[in-house]
């Protein structure tokens, strides 16, 4: 059993928030404007607050960094000052500690009352193609079942770059996209809504630092920019992609929207749920080769609700199945000599495993629509329909500890 922290603040049991998590996120209230929060139970500490009474004064915050609309310029002031604030939160709220709380109703809000923001200002989105599963599945999909990777696919993290201006915060309702579509047996394109909307279910690392041209990192060096994770669902329009990519990869039938988590969970965070990662063969080239477990063993799922029915948890994945790890993605994205910046986020691309409930798209969980999805309350879907509920959900486990990451949540609704 680890040595579990307790709280003077109610941490219900099962919370994705216990005092080993205090992920990041920014929030606003009825008395409170945007100001970034660290979540704790089902309260958010108002970090602002907090240091306006002094008690973070000895750490040389200024109080505008907290009362900011996001959290890229906390993120900047880097790792060291992160570990130190980490540390006085939890000896701040550990149980035993007095003085602080008769401020509790000053530096606590409940999570009910308050409303969750995109937690930071997104400057570029990378979308990876990590797991084999996933690849694998799309390959004998479309196109030949004895040789569904492509020549490329062991040998490097194939990405490409999205839109970061139609990231959204969990909450925000997602419109289905219009585009041109290839019906099946048609000899000319059709345009209007997709048919075919469907969700990914994905991480998101969020990048702390700037690194500058020509600058290569390796995956030794990786870690230092990696700032924390969140839920990331890679909205997708398969009938829009199918007919577009070739030959330059995704547009239309993914830039219009991905929803992410509101909480960044920290990387010290996870470390006791780092494991090791599938065996990468063939050998992978030197600038790729790592050293030590890079994998996290996270579990996840995606829940599915129409719109008057009841939630079914149509997947449950693991962010372990990852076949390239975060520490890679971020040495190929710079091998080039790509610069990084602080908001930046790298997708790991869809999360799937070996068996059928771990698909982590609806495109492989129906196999491309030939097999339907059953829901609770009789429905049966192959993708998306109208005012369908997707949320995506996480936790890592182990030995009484659970660090969550809240949802990422969103409702389609018809096309404008």
């Amino acid at each position: 059993m680890a040595n579990i922290m307790t709280s003077w603040v109610d941490i219900p049991p099962g919370s994705d928030f216990p005092l080993e998590n205090l992920p990041y996120g920014i929030f606003s209230s009825s008395r409170k404007s945007k100001r970034a929060g660290v979540a704790l139970g089902d309260q958010i500490i108002d970090l602002y607050a907090l240091n306006r009474l002094g008690y973070l004064k000895d750490l040389g915050f200024k109080s505008s960094v907290f009362r900011n609309d996001d959290l890229n310029d906390f993120i900047d002031l880097g790792k060291p000052v992160h570990k130190k604030l980490r540390q006085r939160l939890q000896y701040l709220f550990r149980s035993g500690a007095r003085k602080i709380k008769q401020h509790a109703s000053e530096i606590l809000i409940d999570q009910k009352n308050a409303k969750m923001h995109m937690p930071i200002q997104v400057g570029d989105y990378t979308d990876f193609y990590s797991s084999k599963e996933h690849a694998t599945n799309v390959g004998k999909m479309f196109r030949d079942p004895k040789n569904a990777l492509l020549p490329n696919w062991k040998h490097m993290p194939v990405g490409y770059h999205g839109r970061s201006s139609s990231i959204y915060v969990s909450g925000t309702p997602i419109y289905r996209p219009y585009g041109q579509r290839m019906p099946a047996g048609a000899k000319k394109p059709v345009f209007g809504p997709s048919s075919r909307l469907d969700i990914e279910l994905e991480m998101g690392t969020v990048i702390r630092g700037n690194t500058v041209q020509g600058q290569r990192l390796s995956t030794g060096d990786a870690e230092s920019y990696i700032f924390g994770f969140v839920l990331f669902n890679d909205w997708s329009a398969r009938d829009i992609q199918k007919w577009e990519y070739v030959p330059l990869g995704p547009f239309l039938g993914k830039n219009f929207a991905s929803t992410i988590s509101p909480w960044i969970v920290t990387l010290e965070a996870l470390e006791p749920f780092r494991v090791a990662g599938p065996r990468q063969i063939p050998k992978v080239l030197p600038y790729l080769s790592y050293e030590g477990n890079k994998n996290f063993d996270i579990d996840l799922e995606v829940g599915l609700q129409s719109r008057n029915g009841d939630e079914t948890i149509i997947c449950q994945s693991n962010f372990r199945y990852m076949y390239w790890n975060v520490n890679q993605q971020i040495a190929h994205h710079t091998v080039n000599g790509c610069s990084l910046r602080t908001g930046d986020i790298m997708a790991s691309g869809t999360i799937s495993g070996k068996t059928k409930n771990s698909f982590g798209s609806m495109l492989e969980l129906s196999w491309a629509g030939k097999n339907p999805i059953a829901l609770k309350d009789g429905m049966i879907r192959t993708f998306l329909e109208d005012y369908d509920i997707v949320t995506l959900r996480g936790n890592a486990s182990k030995e009484g500890l659970r660090i969550g990451f809240g949802e990422a949540k969103g409702q389609v609704l018809p096309a404008p």
